[in-house]
């Protein structure tokens, strides 16, 4: 079972790793869902810990249909968080009609190559995130989904996900979000099968916001 900590700051990102978190999602400003952290922060939680560390790309808040000039930002923060020591990148691109934008999608996974990258909850928008993990399977690069299966909740949503999982088959991993702490991840993975989760206090409290992913 793989556990992936949400973290906003260094003291955060040191304490899940003491915790005992496999690998980190690394953001700032959680109260917007997560957007792209200081190259600063980026640098230094990448030099001090010894877990994998994935960077998220996201502009601003609000939707994820980006325009051009957003999806260029995306990308030249995606070369930067590469180069500070970056060990996989987190993003998601829809389109103006609510489905998996492809294009830019292989355009960002092309300039994040060879680290792999997670398709964050943006998929979770979909009217049926199991045609997203379609989509998804054929863009070269994209190694796993983050997902609460449309739902507020991963409790709410273990339906869809198991339904995601069998869709994705060998191809992807589908990792669960939305309320998943160290005291119901038992019984989520129970629900799920799944053995990949993520989560603001997937390994206890870190000392931040009570902003749960």
């Amino acid at each position: 079972m793989i556990l992936e900590a949400c973290v906003e700051t260094f003291d955060e990102a040191l304490t899940a790793q003491k915790n005992g978190a496999h690998r980190i999602e690394l953001c700032s400003r959680l109260d917007l869902d997560g957007l792209t952290p200081d190259p600063e922060l980026i640098r230094r939680v990448c030099s001090a810990l010894t877990i994998p560390v994935m960077v998220m790309i996201r502009p601003r808040g609000g939707d994820f249909v980006y325009n051009r000039k957003e999806i260029e930002q995306m990308k030249g923060e995606i070369f930067l968080a590469k180069s500070l020591g970056a060990s996989g990148l987190v993003f998601g691109i829809l389109t103006p009609n609510n489905q998996i934008d492809t294009s830019s999608c292989l355009l960002l996974t092309a300039a994040a190559f060879p680290l792999p990258v997670t398709f964050h909850k943006a998929i979770d928008t979909l009217a049926d995130p199991v045609e997203g993990v379609k989509a998804l399977r054929s863009i070269p690069g994209i190694c796993r989904i983050l997902t609460s299966g449309g739902k507020p909740t991963a409790m709410e949503g273990a339906d869809k996900i198991r339904e995601m999982m069998w869709e994705a088959g060998d191809q992807l991993i589908i990792m669960v979000a939305g309320k998943v702490t160290s005291g119901n991840i038992g019984e989520i993975r129970q629900l799920t099968g799944a053995s990949e989760f993520h989560g603001r206090r997937i390994v206890g409290q870190l000392g931040g916001g009570l902003s749960q992913v």
